[in-house]
């Protein structure tokens, strides 16, 4: 994984390829993809080496190394600037990174702090109100949620901590009245 700090991606998964460049751009036949980063869930056009062999759901390193299939990274976009097939892929793309990163994710429940005096970032996830916001405070104090599964079974009420993630994370992807960042860079 990259530095959290850092803004940049070390790998997009495909949402869309487009063999001969964006269907709109007359001036291009270069290959063009839209991807989602696995760190930040930056959306990226990426320009595919001629010759790679990329496809909707490939993992693609886009990093400081040597690039295998990736020429460059083009341009940052936003959910808007997406195909209609990358904005249809989306949702299953978030759904790979947080089950493929599920230390990551139940880390954030563990660590998880106040935004304002009066705001958690629990309160910010979609479905969670105080109750399960205070048993997962209360529960993370006796020992650190080691799973998804764990969480579920600790917090009474609690079901599918995995989908409530994607659901906010494509919340921000998209902008939708979204003040706080919690995932998306």
């Amino acid at each position: 994984m990259s530095d959290k700090d850092s803004d940049r991606e070390e790998y997009v998964y495909v949402l869309d390829y487009m063999p001969t460049g964006p269907s709109d751009d007359r001036a291009s036949d270069d290959p063009l993809a839209h991807g989602l980063g696995v760190d930040g869930f930056t959306l990226l056009e990426v320009l595919p080496k001629p010759d790679a062999d990329v496809t909707i759901g490939d993992r693609l390193y886009v990093g400081d190394g040597d690039r295998e299939r990736v020429d460059r990274v083009k341009r940052r976009i936003d959910y808007t600037d997406l195909t209609q097939g990358a904005q249809m892929e989306l949702e299953y793309a978030v759904e790979d990174i947080v089950e493929e990163n599920e230390e990551r994710f139940v880390e954030f429940f563990n660590e998880a702090g106040s935004v304002t005096i009066r705001m958690h970032q629990l309160d910010l996830l979609p479905g969670v109100g105080e109750k399960i916001r205070n048993t997962v405070l209360d529960e993370r104090k006796y020992d650190p949620f080691e799973s998804y599964e764990d969480l579920e079974d600790r917090v009474s009420g609690f079901h599918g901590p995995a989908g409530v993630l994607v659901d906010r994370i494509l919340q921000e992807i998209k902008g939708e009245d979204v003040k706080y960042q919690l995932f998306v860079r």
